[in-house]
């Protein structure tokens, strides 16, 4: 099955470039375009893609706020796209709901593989900002048990121990293995752990996982 893709971006030769570079896999197909934050919004209502390529720097609607709109109705996966590594854009985006962030630099191969791993449900992050990530997950302090959130009490201790797994950045494949159990079951336990955290994506509940202590 293919890819259905939207692309947002206010720079219409950027959105042409990127057209000719995805349609050249043969499972990605580029289902529309947009030149705005909000209009990435209503097209993804209107196209129902599987993943949208989404500028942060756009007129009106920026896209953060349209990630933000896009996870609150569960419209799309959404990979940020941006020539701008700057830490609230990083943050902003991963806690709007965006499951990737990458860099305009990044190599055709490289985006096509990271469409692909965002459409499979797994997150991506850009070389440049992994370690900016890492650094400020170690500067948080973990929670103390008695400040701990209340939903950390709905988790069953599966769904704790995948949490854990989430919080690490570990894929479906790697959680089914670290857990002794198959893909299907991990999938379906993330999906599970996901809606209790009302959270829209793995990336977002890496973020809740570590300020909520859960190592």
């Amino acid at each position: 099955m293919s890819i259905r893709v939207l692309l947002a971006d206010d720079h219409p030769a950027i959105r042409s470039g990127l057209r000719l570079l995805l349609q050249a896999a043969d499972d990605i197909t580029v289902v529309g375009e947009a030149g705005s934050g909000s209009t990435a919004v209503s097209n993804a209502r209107a196209l129902t893609p599987d993943v949208i390529l989404m500028d942060i720097r756009m007129p009106g609607l920026d896209g953060i706020e349209a990630t933000r709109a896009v996870r609150a109705e569960n419209l799309a996966e959404v990979l940020v796209l941006t020539s701008f590594d700057l830490d609230d854009y990083v943050f902003g985006a991963l806690r709007a709901g965006a499951a990737g962030f990458l860099l305009k630099t990044v190599g055709a191969a490289a985006l096509i593989d990271a469409v692909r791993r965002v459409a499979a449900g797994e997150g991506v992050l850009a070389p440049e900002v992994t370690r900016r990530m890492l650094e400020a997950f170690a500067a948080v302090p973990p929670a103390r048990a008695a400040t701990a959130p209340a939903w950390l009490d709905e988790l069953t201790e599966r769904e704790k121990d995948v949490l854990r797994c989430l919080g690490r950045g570990m894929s479906n494949a790697d959680i089914a293995e670290a857990l002794t159990i198959s893909a299907a079951t991990a999938k379906t336990h993330v999906s599970r752990v996901l809606a209790k955290l009302n959270s829209s994506s793995r990336m977002q509940a890496a973020i809740l996982a570590r300020e909520a202590g859960v190592e």
